[in-house]
């Protein structure tokens, strides 16, 4: 579990991503990384607090599975790509239900995908048979991994404009002081984060 692991879901649940349908924008990007890597399952996964979905996945039926057995809960823990060879040979896996039984991973490879400086959530390839990648290969992974990043970027730009214009209507209709403020409470006229409207004393939207 990260240590900022708050803030962490905060960044995952500013996206809206949990639990929409599926999309060719990042459905593209799951099919070019299982015909590129040659793997039978390609996936991108969100984080969440008790487990990880599957916003895109290509060869695996289920939409997600249990955090504690997940892979991807412990490629979020870093920056760089991360890789099990030969998963019934490491002991953080080796009895993991998913090396097991079904889908049978040997091998795992994920790049963190980043919000806000959070991982969220990965692209990954996953196979049945041991391997490794080579350095163009975790080169082509990051770069996979850096467009479906700015999929989830290109959301939350939107979902923020959305939200300001929203805003700007409501400022427009009311005579009232209107103070910005974050989720906590604190005045925030900078950051991209969410934002509660507080009305004088005509009550509150949210």
């Amino acid at each position: 579990m990260p240590p900022d692991e708050e803030q962490r879901l905060q960044a995952l649940h500013s996206t809206h991503l949990l639990d929409t349908p599926s999309e060719e924008r990042f459905d593209r990007l799951t099919r070019l990384a299982k015909q590129l890597f040659d793997v039978p399952i390609a996936l991108v996964s969100l984080v969440d607090s008790e487990r990880q979905w599957f916003k895109s996945r290509e060869g695996l039926g289920a939409c997600e599975t249990d955090r504690g057995i997940s892979f991807c809960g412990h490629a979020i823990l870093g920056s760089e790509i991360f890789e099990i060879t030969n998963a019934t040979r490491d002991a953080r896996f080796s009895d993991n239900p998913l090396v097991k039984g079904d889908p049978h991973i040997r091998f795992y490879a994920g790049a963190p995908l980043r919000i806000d400086g959070y991982g969220i959530g990965t692209l990954c390839i996953i196979d049945t048979r041991p391997r490794q990648l080579d350095n163009d290969q975790r080169r082509a992974l990051r770069d996979l991994a850096d467009v479906v990043e700015s999929e989830l970027k290109k959301v939350n730009q939107v979902r923020q404009s959305e939200e300001l214009a929203r805003l700007s209507r409501v400022a427009s209709q009311t005579t009232n002081g209107v103070i910005m403020t974050d989720m906590e409470g604190r005045v925030d006229r900078g950051k991209s984060t969410f934002y509660k409207v507080v009305f004088g004393l005509s009550g509150q939207l949210q």
